[in-house]
C-alpha cells in the first residue's frame, strides 16, 4: 500500500520529506506535485526502479521517454552536452517554470537512459520537488499522470491519485489539488525553440 504523506509547499516538514528521499534511495517510486500536474518519480541512477516507472507506463525502459528534475541549471553540464550563452540565456529565464526543455544529451546519462540522443530537462517552480531534488543530492526521473478519463486528461485530485497507484508505488504526497494542463515541451537541439506541445508555460 502506498504511503501518503501531506508535505505543503509553504512548510514541508523536514522528517516527512527525509522519509521521501529515504524511499528514493531505497529504490521506491513516489508521486509528487509541480508546478503543473502530479508526476511519477524515481532514482534516475537506480535501474530498477526505472524499469518498475517503465511498466507503469506501459512502456519498455529503452523506448521511455522520462524527463529528468532538477532543481536548479547547475545539473545541466552533468547530462547535456554544451551549450551556448543565448541557449543558456533562454532556459535562465525560463526557469524555473512549466517547461520541459529537450537538449542534446552527453555520454554520462545514467545507465537507464543508455543510447538516448536527447534528454528532457525539468526545473519546475514547486518548492517540494526542488526540496526533494536537493537533499538527495541529484536529480529524479519523471513522467506524468495520465487520466483515463476523456475529458479531463490529467489528475488533479491526490486522493484519487492515490486510491489508483495504491498498490503500484511507495509514496503519494499530497499536497492539495494540482493543476490539469502539463508542462509546455520545447525543443532546443536545432538552437532555435521549437514547441513539441503546447501546455501550460508561455513562450
Amino acid at each position: 500500500m502506498a504511503k501518503i504523506l501531506k508535505i505543503y509547499p509553504d512548510n514541508p516538514q523536514e522528517n516527512l520529506v527525509n522519509e521521501v528521499i529515504k524511499t528514493l534511495k531505497n529504490g521506491g517510486l513516489i508521486i509528487y506535485p509541480s508546478d503543473t500536474i502530479y508526476a511519477l518519480g524515481c532514482n534516475i541512477f537506480d535501474i530498477k526502479a526505472m524499469e518498475k516507472l517503465a511498466q507503469l507506463k506501459k512502456t519498455k525502459l529503452e523506448k521511455a521517454k522520462f524527463s529528468i528534475i532538477c532543481n536548479d541549471l547547475s545539473h545541466l553540464s552533468d547530462f547535456t552536452r554544451p551549450i551556448d550563452t543565448s541557449t543558456f540565456r533562454f532556459l535562465k529565464s525560463h526557469l524555473p517554470g512549466p517547461f520541459t526543455f529537450i537538449l542534446d544529451a552527453n555520454k554520462n546519462l545514467p545507465l537507464a537512459y543508455k543510447n538516448h540522443k536527447t534528454i528532457g530537462i525539468r526545473v519546475p517552480d514547486h518548492p517540494i520537488p526542488q526540496l526533494i531534488v536537493e537533499k538527495l543530492g541529484h536529480p529524479i526521473a519523471s513522467t506524468s499522470i495520465k487520466d483515463d478519463d476523456e475529458i479531463i486528461e490529467y489528475s488533479t485530485d491526490p486522493e484519487l491519485i492515490a486510491e489508483k497507484y495504491d498498490h503500484l508505488v511507495d509514496i503519494v504526497i499530497d499536497s492539495g489539488y494540482g493543476d490539469n494542463v502539463a508542462s509546455t515541451i520545447v525543443d532546443l537541439t536545432s538552437g532555435e525553440p521549437e514547441i513539441i506541445r503546447q501546455g501550460k508555460g508561455i513562450i
